[in-house]
This record gives C-alpha cells, sequence and structure tokens, in this order.
C-alpha cells in the first residue's frame, strides 16, 4: 500500500507541475479568461507572468543600456543620471495617465462594456501625444541649459547633450509605449504588452553597442548612440502596440479606426482620473530631482554611483512591480464586476507574495552590494558609494512590496488622489528637508540622501498599507 501510496503522489505532484506549466504558457500566450470568476490564484497567475516578464524585459534593458554607457566613463553615467531627472517629470505624466488608463479600461472590461473600453483607449492615445510636445520642444532647443541646471560639469554639457536632445526629443514613443501597454494591461491581455517589449528592448540591446562603439560601417557615436537605438528600438515596440490594436485586436479589447475621433467626456473622465495619478508620480519624481541635485553638489561619482544602484534596483524589483500591476487589473475589474471583497482579497494575496520576494533580494543587497556595481563599473568611489545606497535598501526593502501593492490597489480602484496627498507628505515635506539636513547641514554628503530615502520610503510604505486596509478605496467611482 506504501509503494501505491508513493506512487500516487508523485502522480499528484507531476500533474500540479504540469498544470502550473500550462498555465504559465496560457499567460505568456495570452487568454480569454474572465478575471472576476476564474480562480483568484489562477487570475493572479496568468495576469501577473507577463506582466512580470515585461517588466522585467524592461529592466534588462536598463541594465545593459548603463552597463554599455558605464564604458565611456562617470561623466557619462552621470549625463544619463541627470537628463532622466528630467525624463522622470515626462515619466510621471506617462505613469500617471497610464494608471488613469489601466483603471478606466479595466472598469469598463468588468462591467462588459467593450465599447466604452475603446473609446477611453482612443483618447489616452490623443492625450499622450499632446503631453509630449513641451518636453520634445525643450529637448531639441535647450538640451545644454537644461544640463547645466541640474549640475552637470563642463565635459557632460559638452559631449552629452545631443544624448538629452534625442531622449527629449523623441520622447513620444516613450509616452505611447506606457499608454498603450496600460491599455492592454487593463484589458486584461498583458501577454501583449510582454511582447511588445520583448521587441523593443532586444532592438535596444542589440543597436546599443553597435551604435556607441561602432560596428563596421557604422561608426561611433558614443553616449548619443546609446539615445538613438533607445528611440528606434521604442519606435519598433508602439509600431506592434497599434497594429495590433487597430488590427487583429487583444483577446480582450479591439479598437476600430471609425473610434478614432475626440470624445470630450471619455477624454475627461480618463484626464480627471489621472490628475491623481500624475500628481502622485510629480511630487515622488520632482523629489528625486532634488536629491539629484543635491548629489551632483556633492560629485559625479555620487551621481554615478546613485544611478547605477538605482538601475540594479529597478531591475531586481521588477517582479514585484509586475505584481502589483497585477493588483491594479484585479482591483479594477473586480470593482466594475461588484465583487469588492474578491478585490482586497487579490491584494492581501499579493502583498504577501511580494513580501517574500523582496525579503530574499534584501539579502542579496546585503551581501552583495559592491560585487554588483562591479558589474558596471571599475570606478572604485563610484562602486562605494552605489554599494553603500544597495545595503542601505536592505534594512526595510521588503517594505516597499507593501507599498507597491497598496498604491496599486488605490490606483486600480480610480483613487489615484489619496496616494498623491500621502506623497506630498512623505516625499516634500520629509524626505527632502531631510535629506538635506542630513547630507548638507549635518555634512554626511551622499550618504545623507540615502539614510533619508530610506526613513521616508520606509514611513510612507507603512503608512500607504495602514489606509489600504480601512477599506475607503472601494468606494471609488471612475
Amino acid at each position: 500500500m506504501m509503494g501505491y501510496q508513493t506512487n500516487d503522489n508523485t502522480a499528484v505532484h507531476a500533474d500540479r507541475r504540469g498544470t502550473l506549466w500550462q498555465e504559465i504558457k496560457n499567460a505568456i500566450r495570452g487568454t480569454e479568461a474572465d478575471y472576476t470568476q476564474i480562480g483568484l490564484k489562477r487570475a493572479i497567475l496568468l495576469l501577473a507572468a507577463p506582466m512580470i516578464l515585461e517588466l522585467v524585459m524592461e529592466s534588462t534593458f536598463a541594465v545593459m543600456d548603463i552597463f554599455f554607457v558605464g564604458k565611456l566613463g562617470a561623466w557619462a553615467v552621470a549625463t544619463v543620471g541627470l537628463t532622466e531627472t528630467f525624463l522622470y517629470l515626462l515619466y510621471s505624466i506617462g505613469i500617471g495617465l497610464s494608471m488613469a488608463v489601466t483603471a478606466v479600461v479595466a472598469r469598463r472590461v468588468g462591467e462588459k462594456n467593450k465599447e466604452g473600453a475603446a473609446l477611453a483607449a482612443v483618447q489616452s492615445l490623443f492625450i499622450a501625444v499632446l503631453a509630449s510636445l513641451p518636453f520634445a520642444i525643450a529637448g531639441i532647443i535647450y538640451p545644454k541649459e537644461l544640463l547645466a541646471l541640474m549640475g552637470s560639469d563642463a565635459k557632460g554639457i559638452a559631449e552629452g547633450y545631443r544624448y538629452t536632445q534625442w531622449m527629449l526629443g523623441g520622447n513620444v514613443v516613450i509616452m505611447l509605449l506606457f499608454v498603450i501597454n496600460a491599455v492592454f494591461r487593463g484589458a486584461g491581455d498583458a501577454a501583449i504588452a510582454m511582447r511588445v517589449l520583448l521587441v523593443a528592448n532586444a532592438v535596444n540591446i542589440i543597436l546599443d553597442p553597435i551604435f556607441i562603439f561602432g560596428w563596421g560601417p557604422i561608426p561611433a557615436m558614443g553616449l548619443e548612440g546609446a539615445a538613438i537605438a533607445t528611440n528606434v528600438g521604442r519606435g519598433i515596440g508602439v509600431a506592434m502596440q497599434l497594429r495590433v490594436l487597430f488590427g487583429k485586436g487583444g483577446r480582450h479589447i479591439h479598437v476600430r479606426f471609425s473610434q478614432l475621433y475626440w470624445d470630450a467626456k471619455a477624454a475627461f473622465s480618463i484626464l480627471r482620473t489621472s490628475v491623481g495619478g500624475i500628481g502622485q508620480m510629480i511630487v515622488s519624481m520632482t523629489s528625486w530631482i532634488f536629491l539629484m541635485r543635491i548629489l551632483a553638489g556633492i560629485g559625479s561619482e555620487a551621481v554615478a554611483g546613485a544611478t547605477i544602484a538605482l538601475r540594479v534596483m529597478m531591475f531586481t524589483m521588477m517582479p514585484a512591480m509586475g505584481l502589483a500591476n497585477a493588483a491594479a487589473t484585479l482591483v479594477g475589474q473586480n470593482l466594475g464586476a461588484g465583487r469588492p471583497e474578491r478585490a482586497e482579497a487579490a491584494v492581501w494575496h499579493i502583498g504577501l507574495y511580494n513580501m517574500v520576494f523582496l525579503l530574499a533580494i534584501s539579502a542579496g543587497y546585503f551581501f552583495f552590494n559592491e560585487p554588483l556595481m562591479r558589474i558596471f563599473t571599475d570606478d572604485a568611489q563610484v562602486i562605494a558609494i552605489g554599494g553603500e545606497w544597495l545595503r542601505i535598501l536592505s534594512y526595510s526593502f521588503f517594505v516597499y512590496g507593501w507599498w507597491m501593492v497598496s498604491v496599486q490597489a488605490f490606483n486600480g480602484a480610480g483613487d489615484t488622489r489619496t496616494p498623491t496627498k500621502i506623497n506630498v507628505v512623505f516625499f516634500w515635506l520629509i524626505q527632502i528637508p531631510l535629506s538635506y539636513l542630513l547630507a548638507e547641514v549635518l555634512g554626511w554628503g551622499h550618504s545623507g540622501v540615502f539614510w533619508g530615502v530610506f526613513v521616508s520610503e520606509t514611513s510612507v510604505g507603512l503608512f500607504t498599507l495602514w489606509l489600504f486596509s480601512r477599506g475607503r478605496w472601494k468606494t471609488a467611482a471612475v
């Protein structure tokens, strides 16, 4: 009997492994499953798997990009970091708009209103293009002035301004990539967003070393080449998105050319919902700009160390962000279907998964911070500075997992204003003054900035989770 029992258990485990692998394949291919009706764990897997892969690929490009740029020297890495402070303002608009788009599309899909979901998708395209224009104009005309404003040294301005020009001038592809993928995620077609970024980032990674260092008839373009590669790769990604959205469509959303018109009411609904999302991102991004300005006053090595550490952090936490994005979709669709308790249960499940994952990442940061930095640079000072930040992050990084999920619960519900108010307090009123006090007044230098970030972001994570547990987000309307 024991022998038969062992065989039975083996068969059961094998069957479970086969089922799990089949579900992962379904998630990557895309599925027509109704995420408001199927088992909660299955819904999380089907949504989270492609979202995690999507963000891992995006962060892989970011890491590879800084790896190649790092070969040019600390000035080049610093230029990328300073340019990204302006891109962060753009990202704040793009991500904030994406939050609203995901919430509105998810709610319409949950209500089984496919016409409304398609209409929201079209309006988001118009808004994205209009929002990109001011950044493009400023980047094309004033790249040197923008770098000087952020404290770049003379070499960074003279040799890096064309990078800034390309990145800001071509920002419309970044905006559209954000927004259209948000449409697919909100609809439950996360597999499409994943495939788009797979191609876009593969092109980026292939072109990066070719354009930076030259290859055959292609001349070396240095730092400018990195920006051109990024624009080409993301431009191809946007072309793919539009082809799917207006072509055969996804499994849950399809837009017809007859719907390609401005609808003030639908656009206003998205803008109204996006105000909070844009606000929360602008608060956090402008806070980062102030921090980078403090670091620039300390030296280019401090900026370079922080820039590389940020890329490492973004790469390693992408699975957690993918899970958090799945929470936003599940919250939006289940609220649309009139199932708020199921929406809340999804958040607690995903938050637990995130905490466990980021505990493991914290251990890696604590024990291997400098080896991680050495992958991207051989500058001892840059390694020490970046390694210190990764070590400080390791002390409470697992809290970020709960923070990401609870914030996305608010955003997925359409309550984007609450996280904005929270960010104003913890980033503008705590993080910036505390970092300045520690770095400049008390003379801690770059360490003061890192400890200021640690205190403020740990506090905001715990507070946001507590506020989520009160449940008022369930009554948000979009």
